[in-house]
């Protein structure tokens, strides 16, 4: 793996690549870490690089890995970097046939995001996108269950996903994690939704199988002097008729990482927290039980993500980690011209598109005195 972004400094970063080296199956072999190259320099000495294999820029990077023997470059890019610079090195790799994997949203806006797709449907790379939460063992457990019919068929979905770190102005008190992601020109044009409302639509279409069709929306600015939207709601129709409500909110003051997703369908309902992320409750009318991971007692894809004993709390570097074990999977499979299995599923280009059109859609919705906007794909 070669990583674009993630410094000493960034949070993201670490989690990438920790997440990446938990199955021993990716080493981490060059980077460009900052824009800054003696930033870069620093990151490389710390994570024990050769000096020769810490780049300057991801051009430089790119090209260079590209002159070295087979067995010796990198055989992917990792991009862990502000949404603004997730296109271009994107771009360059799958032109130069290294395969990719990316931070969400998966480019500054649906152009961009458009375009990446044929790009990768033109190389036949692979790409992975790191929605992560598709990772945890009792989402997979609940996408089984919808698909096996266990709920009958869907009728409506709630999901939600509050946090309460931008309450206050933060990205005037010199907080690089609020700085980018409320400036227009770095995070796109959306903020909380297109940072963690993202999160909440992929889970939505994921977990049910279903596509937003048509939705309706409201996104407000509370905090004074702020670029970008800090709190959304959204009415949702699915393609299958089926109804739903999704709310991201920033200001939510108390809030941590409070995701949840409720699904409801004709024979059941699933419900799911991600602070509590290793219990999944089905509940009808005539029963109620959890559902906890246990090897063996789960469906087979929910069984593949099951990585501690019973007992033992699955959490976020563990989910994480499944989405780039699965892609190292496809990787694999690719170079030895084989398919990869179905069962290490993750999120890819298409995932990426439609959070871009997400993203567009409820712009465009909230922006508009029509009550429907159909969703832009």
């Amino acid at each position: 793996m070669g990583m674009v972004g993630g410094g000493l400094d960034a949070f993201i970063g670490a989690v990438h690549r920790r997440a990446a080296a938990f199955d021993n199956e990716i080493e981490l072999v060059c980077g460009v870490f900052s824009q800054s190259p003696e930033k870069s320099k620093a990151a490389g000495h710390a994570f024990y690089l050769p000096e020769d294999r810490v780049y300057a820029s991801f051009e430089e990077m790119i090209q260079r890995e590209k002159e070295l023997p087979e067995d010796v470059r990198m055989d992917f890019i990792s991009i862990v970097t502000p949404n603004h610079m997730h296109f271009p090195p994107a771009k360059m790799a799958l032109e130069n046939g290294f395969h990719v994997i990316c931070d969400k949203p998966m480019t500054l806006n649906l152009e961009e995001a458009r375009e990446l797709a044929e790009i990768v449907k033109k190389s036949g790379l692979v790409f992975g996108l790191t929605h992560n939460y598709t990772g945890y063992p009792m989402v997979k457990e609940a996408r089984d269950m919808v698909r096996s019919g266990k709920l009958g068929a869907i009728r409506k979905v709630v999901v939600e996903y509050p946090q309460g770190w931008l309450s206050k102005f933060e990205e005037g008190n010199d907080y690089k994690q609020a700085i980018w992601r409320t400036d227009p020109t770095k995070s796109g044009a959306a903020g909380c939704m297109g940072d963690i409302g993202t999160h909440a639509e992929n889970l939505a279409e994921y977990i049910t199988g279903l596509k937003i069709s048509e939705l309706c929306a409201d996104l407000t600015t509370f905090v004074p002097g702020r670029q970008l939207d800090d709190d959304g709601n959204v009415l949702l129709r699915f393609d299958n008729g089926a109804k739903g409500v999704l709310h991201a909110s920033q200001i939510s003051n108390g809030e941590e990482n409070s995701l949840k997703i409720f699904v409801y369908g004709e024979l059941g309902g699933l419900e799911w927290h991600q602070m509590e992320p290793n219990t999944l409750k089905f509940k009808s009318q005539e029963d109620q039980r959890i559902i906890r991971p246990k090897v063996n007692a789960l469906s087979a894809a929910a069984n593949a993500h099951v990585r501690v004993p019973a007992g033992h709390p699955e959490g976020f570097f563990e989910a994480f980690a499944n989405i780039y074990r699965n892609f190292a999977f496809a990787v694999k499979a690719h170079m030895n011209g084989q398919q990869p299995d179905p069962l290490y599923d993750f999120p890819g280009v298409e995932d990426g598109v439609r959070g871009l059109a997400f993203i567009d859609t409820v712009i465009t919705s909230s922006q508009s005195d029509e009550k429907w906007t159909k969703f832009i794909h």
